[in-house]
């Protein structure tokens, strides 16, 4: 009997079939720019057109500078099916480190959003050998051009390069392969509960692990993709309202800003679900987000893991618990996504640590949505696996159940007097006391301690509190030693473009002129 062939696993096919099945469906919401998937998938195949009538073969990279909107999403499939590479830039970096991304990735070609065209400018005057295509010289490509679409040999080729964000020196490219991106959309498709009938809005940036793969899995499932170019709590709001969104992504910090903005109400049409990642929400911020009706589910991930590997998969008995106790659940990390092979979490021996909820060692990943390596840096990529698993660099815990909780990122374990302090427990005990918005705890040099924790905190619109009423809040929920000695109060925490706090930026401040900087 014959072998039978299979056909190469990519996310591209998703448009595909989408372009048919639901070609009359609405697709995607940019401003006044509506699209039906048809012609979604008309854009895609004219892009790529477009890019090799710019000399674009299969192989070469292609940057795009684009926020949350149709000519990013549409590259998304375009330059694949030009048999290209995307490069996806971060549109909040510098000229300098958009343009040592540009040269690293090997970008020829850049596509700009026309609200970009000063910052695309000013990288194709420093890199004399970028082509710029702004969004409007492309248009009229997009609606009347050619058709391409170069077929995927290999599931396991070259799809995107994603840079990291670089916090601890020079960013690193993140190579995606066509499989992992394919699957995880599948995942993320099927874990948040997405159908034809729903609205996504894009508040996670597509630039960020491509948008957490769900600029793939959005349109597996035939939803409308809602574009929303800045993040603003407001206008999520008047989104929910006035477009029917269900479905949405966003870190902890874009959450809070939800929560305590004067348009907060539940939806008209029913639950919102939302996934949210990047730093560990507070009980007390899921707790709130429960009371206005969106239902979060907690992920976590990496640039490295095509965004979340792991989710807090919720258990329906949960729902008859308290809602402190609810709370408390939905905070966990969880377990590994339907792709991805149960994570471990490992001591210096390299052994699995005791699943009692109180042993900490590494969390450590492995599976489909796993990267094939770190563009032009061999090195960097031997260094982040032991015995074939991704080290992740973060700490945690297993409970009994299996689900793994993160205590910290290992450069942020504040060691004070010999005693290990977590900063995500001081912060979530910070969060906890009514008056505070948003808090941030790293370590702070001590001539006596080696190391004392430090809060920054924006308090909440007309609140008031000090720092010893802080610390006195903290004290009675954690062990006194674990309290921070000073508490910095600022309007507003620094933040990257996905919402998470810069930690390193807060670090600069303490520990200036001093020979050790923790996580520097």
């Amino acid at each position: 009997m014959a072998a039978m062939s299979f056909e190469p696993l990519t996310p591209v096919a998703f448009l595909r079939r989408s372009g048919s099945v639901h070609r009359d469906r609405l697709a995607v919401v940019d401003g006044a720019l509506e699209l039906t998937y048809a012609q979604l998938w008309d854009r895609a195949r004219r892009m790529a057109a477009a890019l090799r009538g710019r000399g674009v073969r299969p192989g070469d990279r292609v940057a795009v500078l684009g926020s949350n909107s149709q000519l990013l999403l549409t590259a998304h499939y375009g330059v694949p099916l030009a048999g290209a590479v995307l490069v996806a830039l971060n549109t909040r970096l510098s000229v300098p480190e958009l343009v040592h991304i540009v040269e690293h990735s090997g970008a020829s070609v850049l596509l700009c959003d026309a609200q970009l065209t000063e910052l695309g400018e000013s990288l194709e005057e420093v890199l004399g050998h970028l082509e710029l295509v702004g969004e409007h010289a492309l248009e009229p490509e997009l609606r009347d051009g050619p058709f391409l679409e170069h077929a995927v040999a290999d599931e396991a080729g070259l799809l995107a390069v994603n840079y990291t964000s670089g916090t601890t020196g020079r960013p690193k490219g993140v190579m995606y392969h066509h499989r992992g991106a394919y699957l995880q959309a599948l995942a993320m498709a099927f874990h948040i509960g997405l159908r034809a009938d729903s609205a996504f809005l894009w508040v996670v940036p597509m630039f960020h692990c491509n948008g957490w793969c769900l600029t793939w899995g959005v349109t597996a499932a035939g939803a409308v993709h809602v574009c929303q170019r800045t993040v603003d709590a407001g206008r999520i709001w008047e989104s929910v309202r006035t477009r029917g969104v269900t479905h949405f992504a966003a870190a902890p910090t874009v959450l809070t800003s939800l929560v305590h903005h004067p348009d907060a109400a539940v939806p008209a049409g029913g639950p919102i679900r939302v996934v949210t990642g990047g730093a560990p929400p507070s009980p007390t911020l899921l707790a709130q987000l429960q009371e206005l009706g969106i239902e979060a589910t907690h992920a976590y991930g990496l640039t490295e893991t095509f965004g979340p590997v792991m989710l807090c998969d919720w258990h329906p008995e949960w729902d008859a618990l308290p809602a402190e106790d609810r709370a408390r659940l939905a905070a966990r990390q969880g377990v590994g996504n339907v792709i991805a092979q149960p994570p471990r979490v490992i001591g210096a021996d390299g052994a699995d640590v005791a699943t009692d909820g109180v042993a900490m060692g590494e969390l450590v990943v492995r599976g489909n949505d796993v990267m094939l390596g770190y563009y032009r840096d061999e090195a960097a990529t031997r260094a982040a696996q032991v015995d074939g698993w991704l080290r992740t660099g973060d700490l945690g815990v297993v409970h009994p159940d299996g689900y793994v909780e993160l205590r910290d990122r290992g450069k942020d374990v504040i060691i004070s007097g010999g005693e290990n302090i977590t900063s995500v427990e001081v912060e979530q005990a910070i969060a906890s006391h009514p008056a505070v918005l948003e808090t941030a705890v790293i370590a702070a040099p001590d001539e006596r301690w080696g190391e004392r924790p430090v809060a920054f905190v924006t308090l909440k619109a007309g609140a008031e509190a000090d720092g010893p009423a802080i610390v006195a809040h903290v004290r009675g929920r954690l062990a006194s030693f674990k309290a921070p000695r000073d508490v910095v109060f600022v309007d507003e925490l620094p933040k990257t473009s996905t919402g998470k706090v810069r930690k390193h930026a807060l670090r600069d401040r303490l520990w200036e002129g001093r020979e050790r900087r923790i996580g520097g």
